[in-house]
């Protein structure tokens, strides 16, 4: 386990907080929370939530955080004082896990990533990112693959984003290293 789990949770809870019902599928708060994490990636060389991140048929999905939906993770207990998942969706609970683990770029951040989403569908989302993103691309062997999940490394996503080799390794490796803190942390 390598997820920041109280980031993920509040990360999650922004999100949802930005939509009617506070609710919405997990498949797009999938998305989103990837797309997040890119994006805090372009802007600072480091993601929000540390999770590992895999090529799936739909499109790129965090691993752990997918697990903690599925209630299949060691900390399911924990996400599910805040987030339940209904059949395909998933909604925030009247509990607040407030956001003192985010930076305010964060919040902003996953705020302007729901904004910039909201007129899609699901499917249109999943259609965007499929087009769009390099590193699922790169990544995901085609449809004979169909309940595959193939790791993404950060490294594909770094230059992805343009960024040079030499920075391209030093933050994979800083981030590689942030992931095993939070493993000994847990």
């Amino acid at each position: 386990m390598a997820l920041d789990i109280e980031k993920t949770i509040q990360a999650a809870s922004v999100l949802l907080e930005g939509t009617e019902g506070r609710s919405m599928s997990y498949l797009r708060l999938l998305k989103l929370l990837y797309l997040a994490d890119r994006e805090m990636l372009r802007r600072t060389g480091l993601p929000i939530t540390y999770d590992r991140v895999v090529a799936m048929k739909h499109g790129p999905v965090l691993s752990e955080t997918y697990n903690l939906i599925k209630g299949e993770h060691l900390r399911a207990g924990r996400w599910n004082q805040f987030i339940e998942r209904q059949g395909y969706k998933v909604k925030r609970t009247e509990a607040t896990p407030g956001r003192a683990n985010l930076s305010r770029l964060a919040v902003t951040v996953l705020n302007e990533i729901n904004e910039q989403h909201e007129h899609l569908g699901d499917w249109d989302l999943v259609e965007h990112l499929h087009r769009t993103l390099p590193e699922w691309n790169e990544n995901w062997p085609g449809e004979e693959a169909n309940n595959t999940s193939i790791a993404v490394q950060y490294e594909d996503i770094l230059r992805a984003l343009e960024f040079d080799e030499e920075d391209v390794q030093i933050l994979a490796s800083e981030i590689r290293a942030l992931r095993q803190f939070e493993v000994d942390r847990n």
